[in-house]
């Protein structure tokens, strides 16, 4: 690929990760409401489940899937249906409990996090890996920096998408850093979480019903 081609496949990538969506929404709640370490966590969740778009997309599940509307639905459902599920553990959460001042309480919340980060990277990457949409989104961006002539065309998908997600995980690392940053510049942020969680929530839900009817590409 030419530089200039290069160039213009990463910031158009730049740009689309920026974009906010279902990741991005994930990525700053877990980061308000838990912090930097949970944010962070987060975000490579996301990444991680965009690795399974970049393979399906190199080995031409994602072609196959666009042209079954069997599997499309079937993949559509499944990610509008846990979008609804996290929309809704949001909705019912608890609001976080004040900071403790003594030890002891400052040590709990933080074995607490620590046994949390595993759960948050697992939904970050479900987030991401069942949304059908961005299986089809690589399939429709990452061919139009790929010449007809070149010979090995899954490799050359493969190569697009990992620099694609190379620069993604950078994007998703700053926005949990900017939303902790945020929070710190906001004081009383975190006693207003439960009302955050209801705005993310409900916003998760409507992601979740807006992907449900979400029409095959290709019908």
């Amino acid at each position: 690929m030419p530089l200039d081609q290069l160039l213009l496949f990463m910031a158009a990538g730049l740009l689309l990760n920026l974009t906010p969506g279902p990741d991005v929404l994930y990525i700053i709640s877990q980061s308000l409401r838990h912090g930097l370490r949970a944010g962070l966590m987060a975000a490579l969740g996301i990444t991680a489940g965009c690795f399974v778009h970049i393979f399906a997309a190199a080995v031409g599940v994602s072609a196959l899937m666009l042209a079954s509307a069997t599997a499309f639905t079937l993949l559509k459902w499944l990610g509008a249906g846990y979008l609804v599920y996290v929309g809704t553990r949001m909705l019912f959460s608890r609001a976080p409990m004040a900071a403790s001042g003594d030890a002891a309480g400052v040590q709990a919340k933080t074995a607490a996090g620590a046994g949390a980060l595993k759960t948050i990277f697992l939904r970050g990457f479900w987030t991401n890996a069942l949304n059908p949409k961005v299986a089809l989104f690589f399939l429709a961006f990452l061919p139009q920096f790929i010449a007809p002539t070149v010979e090995h065309k899954p490799l050359a998908f493969l190569l697009l998408g990992l620099l694609f997600n190379f620069n993604a995980v950078w994007v998703n690392l700053g926005w949990a850093v900017a939303a902790v940053w945020l929070a710190q510049k906001a004081g009383g942020l975190q006693a207003r979480m439960h009302w955050l969680d209801r705005a993310a929530g409900t916003l998760f839900i409507a992601f979740g019903c807006k992907l449900a009817f979400t029409d095959n590409p290709a019908s």
